[in-house]
């Protein structure tokens, strides 16, 4: 049976593939984990690119994984792409859903004005509660700071400049919603053309929450691609 892993995105945790991992134990091994910082998963170390793409390598050790399929879901679609530049080897098809490129110093100080613990407690007293339930109350507030550094460090250089796009030879699907505010077309597509050997789907009425997404059409692709 055909194992494959599953990686979620900033703020999310394992336990948002709950529905996704039920549809598809049916057919494949399903593997899932936090990375750190995440669902409850204490951390000392900053959030960065490296750390997690070591989170996957060592998770991969530990239950002896080799050459998987990969679904990562926003910022898990971009660990995964490090990783397939790290050691190709180790990583087979990578899907990708929600996944943002477009990494730029204006870019991500957009994104961090929505990750201010302060505000999101007051304005926002739902999602607060969605992140406590999510990480804890102890992390959860830890889990925001960290994410608004790490993408204000992809915007001011670390991202994955084109040319390294163009050194990744696995098979690559990146898969967007079209009613994604945080993902756009153009940016999909300039990437999509960068990769040798990548493809590119619209989901119809897909926004970028994995929660709101079709867990039956997602199957689907990651199935049949």
């Amino acid at each position: 049976m055909k194992s494959i892993l599953l990686l979620h995105g900033a703020l999310g945790s394992k336990n948002q593939f709950n529905s996704l991992i039920k549809e598809l134990e049916k057919s494949r091994k399903v593997y899932a984990f936090n990375f750190e910082g995440h669902g409850g998963r204490a951390s000392n170390q900053a959030f960065t690119m490296e750390n997690f793409v070591n989170n996957v390598f060592e998770f991969m050790d530990v239950n002896s994984l080799e050459n998987v399929d990969v679904f990562g879901h926003s910022m898990g679609g971009y660990v995964a792409l490090n990783c397939a530049l790290i050691d190709a080897a180790r990583m087979g098809k990578i899907i990708t859903l929600g996944t943002k490129f477009d990494w730029t110093p204006e870019s991500a100080v957009r994104e961090v004005k929505m990750l201010n613990p302060s505000i999101i407690e007051e304005k926002v007293p739902k999602f607060a509660q969605k992140l406590i339930e999510e990480h804890s109350v102890e992390l959860w507030k830890d889990v925001l700071t960290k994410t608004a550094e790490m993408m204000l460090g992809l915007g001011n250089g670390g991202a994955i400049p084109d040319v390294s796009f163009e050194k990744i030879q696995n098979e690559i699907v990146l898969c967007r919603g079209t009613e994604d505010q945080m993902v756009s077309k153009l940016e999909t597509e300039k990437v999509c053309s960068l990769i040798p050997k990548a493809s590119h789907i619209e989901l119809d009425n897909i926004t970028h929450p994995i929660e709101r997404v079709d867990v039956s059409q997602l199957v689907k692709i990651i199935m049949n691609s």
